[in-house]
């Protein structure tokens, strides 16, 4: 008798329930507007002392090639002078675009007159940077894969083009012609570009290891092997050279500082921690290139750790609670990076403190706050702060004040960052579009 008078009570909870999610009428839910605990926004507010400082930049300088993604090795670009009403001048395809399963992750590069690409199937192209006329391509997809590898990317150096595959494999071009000059195996894909310098190559691959090749031959000189990650963040962070030494970033949230000529470590660090609201937050991947300028070098992590360190012995100079999956811009005494939030941020490179916030549209529908865009890294060029978006806009934005100047339509979203060389500025959207504007 018991267990049947449970069994009813069970039954009219059920028939209560039913009524409820049929559509049956509740009591009215309380005024205000309803916000997630767990998923709320974090809001960042400039340094009040910080904010009343007048930001100074040293003048725009030409810069007459984009060697490498991030620019030169060292990813420190400061301030670069184009011209003060940029129009149009071409646009071209540079092949596939980016699906479900193939994406456009590379920056083109800039280097002798040519911009290289590689678009979403591993299609090499170079163009005449002035005209956009297609000077010669080249499929690098082995005959025995298949497709979905995402490449890694391109570097330029001393007439060779570098490019880091999602095959395994690093080839060494002659940059006039298309011609394959070499080819290496490494031991794991790559998702993050190449860097060159001094006849050096360095490569990451997808389970943490750095390699050096000889940028003549593609022997293998040195490796460096670290902690792999089992999930990380498409994409990843291509290492920077200076001083005779090689900074390299991991999917671990590792930061790791080598001798060029031999690999020996010179210092190690690790840019884990900060709040964790989500399952992306969690991830501690350095996804934005790190930078050296003057002896420091700038790295920030996608869970929540910007960092300034000594680049001779490692010392940290200050560390933020600020999270970004693309790679800060630095000219003169300040730091600019798009964060996660949508909010691009003007950051002191002595202390960490912050100047300004401005908030980037962040949702497609922001009546339903539905459909989250990303923002590109951002570029500095005469005076203006350039970013690109998945909204398929580029906003200009005052490096001095964070006030929005101006915006232009894009073909398509822009994942790739822009990238500025002999007075144009290029963008390349995620349906495979290069658009130059000058």
């Amino acid at each position: 008798m018991m267990r049947r008078f449970l069994m009813a009570g069970l039954c009219v909870l059920s028939l209560s329930a039913c009524d409820t999610w049929l559509g049956e009428k509740d009591a009215p839910p309380l005024p205000g507007e309803r916000i997630s605990v767990l998923l709320h926004e974090r809001t960042l507010d400039p340094d009040p002392e910080t904010a009343a400082k007048e930001i100074l930049l040293p003048p725009p300088s030409p810069n007459m090639e984009w060697p490498q993604a991030g620019g030169f090795a060292n990813h420190a670009m400061h301030h670069i002078e184009v011209a003060p009403n940029l129009h149009r001048i071409w646009r071209t395809s540079i092949g596939s675009g980016s699906d479900d399963s193939e994406r456009i992750v590379a920056q083109p590069i800039v280097a002798d007159g040519k911009i290289f690409t590689v678009d979403s199937e591993n299609l090499v192209s170079a163009f005449n940077a002035e005209t956009g006329q297609r000077l010669w391509e080249l499929e690098l997809t082995p005959e025995y894969e298949d497709d979905g590898h995402i490449s890694g990317g391109l570097a330029y150096e001393n007439g060779r083009l570098y490019v880091a595959t999602g095959f395994a494999l690093v080839f060494g071009i002659e940059a006039n012609t298309g011609k394959t000059i070499w080819v290496s195996k490494a031991d794991a894909p790559m998702r993050a570009a190449p860097t060159a310098r001094g006849n050096r190559l360095f490569v990451i691959t997808l389970n943490n290891e750095l390699i050096a090749f000889d940028g003549r031959n593609g022997e293998k000189i040195w490796n460096y092997k670290g902690i792999s990650e089992t999930a990380s963040i498409l994409g990843g962070a291509s290492p920077a050279v200076d001083q005779g030494v090689v900074v390299a970033a991991f999917s671990s949230g590792d930061i790791v500082a080598l001798k060029v000529e031999n690999g020996n470590q010179v210092w190690t660090d690790s840019l884990t921690g900060g709040k964790r609201i989500d399952a992306v937050s969690a991830l501690t991947a350095i996804r934005g290139r790190p930078v050296i300028d003057r002896g420091r070098v700038y790295a920030i992590s996608n869970s929540g750790s910007f960092t300034a360190i000594d680049l001779a012995n490692g010392r940290r100079y200050w560390s933020k609670e600020l999270s970004s999956q693309e790679t800060p811009w630095i000219a003169g005494d300040y730091l600019y990076v798009v964060t996660p939030d949508s909010e691009l941020v003007c950051v002191s490179r002595y202390n960490g403190r912050i100047h300004w916030v401005t908030q980037l549209p962040r949702w497609e529908d922001p009546e339903d706050r539905t459909g989250n865009l990303t923002w590109s890294a951002p570029i500095l060029v005469s005076n203006r702060l350039i970013v690109a978006g998945s909204n398929e806009e580029a906003y200009s934005v005052s490096p001095y004040t964070g006030e929005f100047l101006g915006k232009v339509e894009m073909p398509d979203k822009i994942i790739v960052p822009p990238l500025a060389a002999n007075g144009a500025l290029y963008f390349l959207s995620d349906d495979a579009d290069l658009v130059a504007y000058r």
